[in-house]
């Protein structure tokens, strides 16, 4: 399963988000660091979800990461999160 599958299913297994999208933005990153041949190194989400209701932008990307897990997280070089209620 790729990593853009991966973190779909646990963002849409975890939210139930009214919105997802799992954007890879790894090409726009070639040559810096973290790059990746082949890609999937470089993400940005962005999901409404009603989970996020009340939640601070921190308490919000605390819980994308929760989510995706540590060994999820670690296969990424940079996660750009644009979160919504």
């Amino acid at each position: 399963m790729s990593r853009t599958a991966e973190i779909r299913s646990a963002l849409e297994r975890s939210f139930t988000p009214e919105r997802l999208e799992v954007l890879d933005e790894s090409e726009s990153h070639r040559g810096h660091a973290g790059y990746q041949e082949g890609g999937e190194s470089h993400f940005r989400i962005r999901m409404k979800a009603a989970a996020f209701e009340g939640q601070s932008r921190i308490a919000r990307h605390r819980a994308v990461h929760a989510a995706l897990g540590p060994d999820l997280i670690s296969r990424i070089h940079a996660l750009a999160l644009e979160l919504e209620a």
